[in-house]
């Protein structure tokens, strides 16, 4: 099976870190969320004619988690959570894409905490355009929902009230822009 996508071009496509983000939100005390970000540290797309035969690899620097709160954030970063120092990024391989029902998908391998699962991420894609320098670029975001504790991230609280202080699952959306290497 292919797809068209208007604009698309094969070939290997560079992550534009200037313009792309990785975010993520998770329940606190079952009643908010917390919301973070976290820099990509690079991403590579090659592309083929068919868009659906595409890969991509990526690589998320732990280490530059931001909640906005320094106090948590040092607890996330610590061996309560993401242990950034035995476990600096986070990566993912995709495995395949595909297109259901008007929607795109791509299937990969996620690795968080030295744990590897299958995830999808659920693809928006953006266009194509080229900017001012005569770079074409590409954006697009994606959306998955894990379990944090399936990648053994388990730390938690027990709350008075009942429940506890941390969710379970936790929404990553990317939001990333490329360009096409000459």
């Amino acid at each position: 099976m292919t797809i068209d996508i208007p604009g698309y071009r094969s070939g290997t496509w560079n992550l534009d870190p200037a313009h792309s983000e990785v975010t993520f939100s998770v329940r606190h005390m079952m009643i908010s969320k917390v919301r973070g970000t976290f820099g990509v540290k690079s991403a590579t797309l090659v592309a083929p004619e068919n868009p659906l035969e595409a890969r991509v690899e990526a690589s998320v620097d732990v280490t530059s988690l931001s909640t906005g709160d320094a106090g948590r954030d040092g607890h996330l970063l610590s061996g309560d959570f993401f242990d950034v120092e035995k476990y600096p990024t986070m990566d993912f391989v995709s495995t395949g894409a595909r297109a259901e029902g008007g929607e795109l998908y791509v299937d990969g391998d996620l690795t968080i905490h030295g744990v590897t699962k299958p995830v999808t991420f659920e693809l928006d894609f953006g266009g194509f355009g080229a900017d001012p320098y005569g770079n074409y670029k590409a954006g697009a975001s994606a959306k998955t929902v894990i379990n944090r504790e399936d990648f053994g991230l388990t730390w938690n609280a027990a709350l008075e009230t009942g429940g506890v202080l941390v969710g379970k699952d936790v929404t990553i959306t990317l939001d990333l822009q490329g360009a096409l290497q000459a």
